[in-house]
């Protein structure tokens, strides 16, 4: 089984290279970020473990956990978002190693993870290739702003707790740029899956 680690800032268009991935290689795609809010239920590994961090203000109505009012405390503070990151990726991490295992042992030919902090989490001892997912800053901005309603400010905090460009390039095999038309992307991930 081809296990490939994708990553890239937000914006970068990863969704779309997943979803592609998906459709033209029958790959089993995995997001760290979906785990994460699975994980973060009432009832699941990380729910507790939050909520006595961060207090039950984090709480909505139905007592699931308002992912927008933990994500102002986490991106105000980096003493936080280190706490936020100390709970959630162990268990992430140890969630898709689970899932990869039983890939493995149904056939599945491409096993595809997504995520943010895939370097910074080591991700790279499970995967065989990791991809860089790139887009201009420029067209990562758009995208934000069309697609999710956030402003300049926003998009900036967001940018700045992520790695930087030349340290996505160092650490990854593969470099997909996805800044133009999704066709010539295509054609990019074709190479790179070898056809």
């Amino acid at each position: 089984m081809n296990v490939i680690g994708i990553t890239g800032g937000i914006g970068s268009g990863k969704s779309r290279v997943l979803a592609y991935l998906e459709e033209q290689f029958s790959a089993v795609v995995c997001q760290a970020d979906h785990v994460a809010w699975e994980l973060q239920k009432p009832g699941q590994n990380c729910y507790q473990e939050i909520v006595h961090e961060f207090g039950k203000e984090i709480l909505n109505e139905d007592a699931t956990i308002n992912r927008s009012k933990l994500g102002k405390i986490v991106f105000a503070d980096d003493k936080k978002l280190q706490k936020l990151n100390q709970i959630m990726h162990p268990a992430v991490k140890e969630y898709i190693v689970s899932l990869l295992e039983e890939e493995k042992k149904k056939g599945t030919n491409c096993f595809v993870i997504e995520a943010a902090l895939l370097l910074e989490d080591n991700y790279a001892q499970i995967c065989d290739e990791l991809w860089y997912i790139y887009a201009d800053e420029q067209v990562r901005r758009q995208r934000l702003k069309e697609n999710r309603q956030y402003d300049d400010d926003k998009i900036s905090t967001i940018m700045q707790n992520q790695l930087s460009e030349v340290s996505f390039r160092e650490q990854c095999k593969v470099v997909i740029d996805n800044s133009g038309d999704f066709s010539d992307t295509c054609n990019q991930i074709k190479k790179a899956m070898k056809l």
